[in-house]
C-alpha cells in the first residue's frame, strides 16, 4: 500500500480552516461517484410468473388475509394465535435479529461522517532552590510553581469518493428489510402452525368421540350374542367375534390420546408456555374448524407483494447487488482527511492565547495485493446471482404451494361430499343389521362388518373435514397470509434483555 500525501501542517486557524474546507469539498465533488451496479427488482417476466393459475377452485369474496384465522369463526383458535404472536421464541429470535440488523444499518451510516474525539489536561510544575547545608541535610529556599491547561480536538473523515460507504448502507438497508419480512415469515409460520396443531387436536378428540360411541354400540352387540348363546340361538363363535371387534376399538383410543396430547404440547410450546399449560383449556370439546367454502387466490403476481419469504428474498437479492459497489469501491483510491486543533493556557481564561491546529489529508491506493480485490468482485456478482436464482426458486415455489393448495382444499371437499353419502349409508345398514341380528334374520359377521364399516366411515370423515381445514390453512399462508403488506414498517420489540 502506498500513501501519497496532500498536505500535513502545523498552522494557525483561519489558514488551517481554510484548507480544510478546500479539502471537504474536492472531496464532496469526488463523492458523487457511486461504483457497481444500481438495483432494480426483477419484472415479473424474468421471474416465470405466469398469468393465471392452471388450477381453479369455487372463488370466494375478498377476506383480509392479515386475520385469516378468524374465518374458520373459533375465538379460541383466534386466541391461541394471538398468545403464539406475543410468546413464541422463534418469533422472539426473530425480533432480536431484526434489531441487530437495523442496528448495523446505523453503523454503516456512522461511516459517512467524521469520527472526532476530544482530549483535556491540566499539568502541576514545582521548582525548588537549594540555598544552604545545614547537618549535612541541603535546606531548600525559594520555590516556584505554575499550571498549564490544554484542550484537544482530534478528528478523521474518509471521504466517500467511489461510494463504497454508500453502497455498504445500501446493502445494510437491504438487509434490514430482508431481517423485517424475515420476521414476518416466522410469524406467519407459527400461525399456520398453531392453527393446524389446533386441528390436529379437535380431530383426534372427534376420534376419540367415534370410538367410544362405538364401544358403546359393541358393548349392547356383545350383551346381544352373549344372551343369543345362553338361549341356544347362536353359538360362542358369535360371541368371541364379538369380544374380539370391541378389544380392536378399544385399542385405538390410546393412540387418540396420545394425538391429543401430543398436539396440546405443542400448542402450549408454541405459545411459549410449559407443554401441559394449555391442557385445560383444549380439554373442553370442540369442532373441527370449518372455514369458508370459497377462496379468493387473485393472480400470480400477487406472490410477489404478499408472500414475506418472496419479499425477503427480494431484499436478499438487493443486498448482494450493492456488495458489488462495495468491493468495487475497494478497487480504487481512498482519501482520508485527519485534523486536530490544540490550545494551552496558564489558567482557563488564557486557553485562547496560543491555538495550534494541523490538516493531513492521505492518498491510498493498492498497487498488488496477488488480485484479491479484483477476486472479491468476481465473487460479489456470483453472490448476487446466486441470490437472483434463490429469489426466482422461492417465487417458483410460492406458486407451487398455491397450486398444491387449491388442489388440496379441492379434493378434501370432493372427497368429504363422498365420504358423508358413505358414513350415512353405513350408519343405516348397521340399524338394519343390528335389528335383524336380534330376530336371528342374519348372521353375525354381517353385523360385524356393517359396524366395522360404520366406524371407518365416520373416522374417515372427520378425517376428511380436517383435511379440509388444515388445507385451507396452507392455501391462506401459502397466498401470504397474515400480515399486511401495505402496512406501515413492522416496528419489533425493544426490550433489553443484556445484563452489562
Amino acid at each position: 500500500m502506498v500513501k501519497n500525501n496532500a498536505m500535513a501542517a502545523t498552522i494557525d486557524r483561519e489558514p488551517s480552516a481554510r484548507r480544510l474546507f478546500a479539502v471537504l469539498g474536492i472531496g464532496s465533488l469526488l463523492g458523487g461517484c457511486v461504483v457497481g451496479p444500481n438495483y432494480t427488482p426483477p419484472l415479473a417476466a424474468s421471474l416465470a410468473v405466469p398469468a393465471d393459475y392452471t388450477i381453479h377452485i369455487a372463488p370466494g369474496a375478498p377476506i383480509d388475509l392479515a386475520s385469516w384465522w378468524q374465518q374458520f369463526n373459533d375465538p379460541l383458535l383466534t386466541d391461541l394465535i394471538a398468545r403464539a404472536t406475543t410468546g413464541n421464541l422463534d418469533i422472539a429470535v426473530s425480533e432480536a435479529r431484526l434489531r441487530q440488523a437495523r442496528e448495523s444499518l446505523v453503523q454503516a451510516k456512522a461511516s459517512l461522517l467524521p469520527t472526532v474525539t476530544g482530549s483535556a489536561s491540566e499539568t502541576h510544575t514545582a521548582e525548588y532552590t537549594k540555598t544552604a547545608v545545614v547537618g549535612g541535610i541541603p535546606q531548600l529556599g525559594g520555590n516556584y510553581a505554575f499550571d498549564t491547561l490544554s484542550l484537544g480536538a482530534d478528528a478523521s473523515w474518509q471521504a466517500d469518493i467511489f461510494g463504497g460507504n454508500r453502497r455498504s448502507v445500501e446493502a445494510s438497508r437491504a438487509s434490514a428489510g430482508s431481517a423485517q419480512f424475515q420476521l414476518i415469515g416466522v410469524r406467519t409460520s407459527v400461525a399456520g402452525e398453531v392453527a393446524s396443531n389446533y386441528i390436529a387436536a379437535r380431530l383426534a378428540q372427534a376420534r376419540l368421540a367415534i370410538a367410544r360411541d362405538t364401544l358403546r354400540t359393541q358393548d349392547d352387540n356383545l350383551d346381544i350374542a352373549g344372551w343369543r348363546v345362553q338361549a341356544g340361538l347362536a353359538s360362542s363363535l358369535d360371541e368371541e367375534q364379538a369380544r374380539a371387534q370391541r378389544a380392536q376399538t378399544a385399542a385405538t383410543i390410546p393412540q387418540f390420546d396420545t394425538d391429543f396430547t401430543s398436539a396440546v404440547n405443542r400448542l402450549g410450546v408454541l405459545t411459549g408456555q410449559a407443554p401441559g399449560a394449555l391442557r385445560a383449556a383444549l380439554e373442553v370439546p370442540g369442532a373441527i374448524p370449518r372455514g369458508p367454502d370459497g377462496v379468493a387466490v387473485g393472480i400470480p403476481a400477487d406472490t410477489l407483494r404478499q408472500r414475506p419469504d418472496v419479499r425477503a428474498a427480494e431484499r436478499d437479492l438487493a443486498t448482494a447487488t450493492a456488495q458489488i459497489g462495495v468491493a468495487q469501491a475497494q478497487l480504487y483510491p481512498a482519501l482520508t482527511i485527519t485534523g486536530n486543533l490544540a490550545t494551552e493556557g496558564s489558567k482557563f481564561s488564557g486557553l485562547t492565547d496560543l491555538i495550534t491546529s494541523s490538516l493531513f489529508a492521505g492518498l491510498s491506493q493498492t498497487i498488488f495485493d496477488g488480485g484479491r480485490l479484483r477476486s472479491e468482485v468476481r465473487a460479489a456478482r456470483a453472490n448476487t446471482d446466486a441470490a437472483f436464482a434463490t429469489y426466482k426458486s422461492t417465487v417458483l415455489t410460492g406458486l407451487e404451494d398455491v397450486e398444491n393448495g387449491m388442489q388440496a382444499v379441492d379434493s378434501a371437499k370432493r372427497q368429504q361430499v363422498e365420504l358423508a353419502i358413505a358414513r350415512d349409508a353405513s350408519n343405516n345398514a348397521a340399524i338394519f343389521a343390528r335389528s335383524q341380528y336380534r330376530t336371528g334374520l342374519t348372521d353375525f359377521v354381517t353385523l360385524l362388518q356393517s359396524e366395522q364399516s360404520l366406524l371407518s366411515a365416520r373416522d374417515a370423515l372427520a378425517s376428511s373435514e380436517a383435511s379440509q381445514a388444515t388445507a385451507l390453512v396452507q392455501l391462506y399462508l401459502a397466498l401470504g397470509g397474515g400480515w399486511q403488506p401495505d402496512a406501515a414498517p413492522l416496528a419489533a420489540r425493544t426490550t433489553d434483555h443484556s445484563h452489562d
